[in-house]
Formats: C-alpha cells, sequence, structure tokens
C-alpha cells in the first residue's frame, strides 16, 4: 500500500495534526507532506518544524484576497506532491480554487454532529441548546460551510454532570480517533461516494 500524501491546514495549536503524526508513527500510512498555517503564531507550525515537515505560513492580511490565497496554496501542495487535502483546526472557508484543484479531496472536521450546530462556536452552541448527545462529524468540505458529504460520525453524550471544559475535552479526544481512521480507510481505498454524493467506508 502506498502512502496517502497530505497537506494539513491548520490556525492553532495542531492538536489534530498531531494525532495524526502519532498514529503515522504507529503505521498509519499517511505522510503529512505540507503544512500550511493561517496564523503566524500557530503551535502547530512548531509541530511541523519538529517534524521537519515543510511549512507555508501565511499573514492574515494575505486572507484579505481569499481566492488569491487559495491559489498560493494550492500551487504549494501541488508542489509538494499532497493528494488530499486535511483541515484540522483550520478557520477559514475554502474557494472554489481550492476546491476544484482537489475534487472531493478536502476534508474537514467539526465538533459537533453535522447538520446540528454548524460554525466556528459549536461546543459552545450545544452545550448552550443543553443536548444530551452532540459528537464529532469528518466531511468533505464544499462551497457550504459545514454542509459537505458527511464521512464520517461518532456520538459524544453530555453527562449529567458535565462541565463545558470536560465536554470539550471528550470532543478533542474523539477527534484525535475518528480523523486518523478516516485517513487510514482513505488511503486504503476503502471510501466511496455514490452517485447521490453519500460517503460510504466499506470494512477493512
Amino acid at each position: 500500500m502506498s502512502m496517502l500524501k497530505c497537506g494539513v491546514l491548520l490556525s492553532g495549536s495542531g492538536t489534530n495534526f498531531q494525532a495524526i503524526l502519532d498514529e503515522a508513527q504507529r503505521g498509519l500510512p499517511v505522510q503529512v507532506v505540507l503544512v500550511v498555517a493561517s496564523n503566524p503564531d500557530a503551535f502547530g507550525i512548531e509541530r511541523a518544524r519538529k517534524t521537519g515537515i515543510p511549512t507555508l505560513v501565511l499573514e492574515r492580511s494575505a486572507y484579505e484576497d481569499a481566492h488569491a490565497v487559495d491559489e498560493t496554496i494550492v500551487d504549494a501542495l501541488h508542489e509538494a506532491g499532497a493528494e488530499w487535502v486535511v483541515m484540522a483546526g483550520y478557520m477559514r472557508k475554502v474557494t472554489p480554487v481550492m476546491l476544484n484543484a482537489f475534487p472531493d479531496r478536502v476534508l474537514n472536521l467539526h465538533p459537533a454532529l453535522l447538520p446540528s450546530f454548524p460554525g466556528a462556536h459549536a461546543i459552545q452552541d450545544a452545550w448552550d441548546a443543553g443536548v444530551k448527545v452532540t459528537g464529532v462529524t469528518v466531511h468533505l468540505a464544499n462551497e457550504e460551510y459545514d454542509k459537505g458529504p458527511i464521512v464520517a460520525q461518532r456520538a459524544v453524550p453530555v453527562l449529567e454532570h458535565d462541565t463545558r471544559d470536560a465536554l470539550e475535552a471528550r470532543i478533542h479526544a474523539v477527534e484525535h480517533e475518528l480523523y486518523p481512521q478516516v485517513l487510514r480507510a482513505i488511503a486504503e481505498g476503502r471510501m466511496r461516494l455514490d452517485a447521490e454524493r453519500k460517503v460510504h467506508i466499506d470494512e477493512a
């Protein structure tokens, strides 16, 4: 089996990026060939540099022209040999420039069970709503924010005496498990998109 070559897009601490690196050390057939950071202060940049992964660090001002910045990112991803784009806490909406360059090969991770609680404050929104179950969604990105085809989901219960911080920690722990599992399925050729644009993952 050949390595799945991915570019990782991030904006913050990069814990999901680290989870992918950790699983790669344990045999996940994924190679991160480039890390793109939309925030020069993102700790994910340090994680990449410690492991020798090339980085593209963009100033916030670059995003004033969303299409132009995506052209810059796409060029760098292609030059690095990326086959898939993995958004891991990337707080920018990708444009058709990115989506057309990697058709149905841009993944996003969302800390709720989409279509419930889309947007940037999903954990807080679920907490405020008083739901008893929330979770994690991996989906293919499209031009609508948090509305692309769902790849995988996992529920996270809200416990009787939970705190918001405890819930958030459990959600992140599930993210760190689910994202590498999805990448493994892709690398092993077990993920497919049907004619109705519904995603199926075959058993290993």
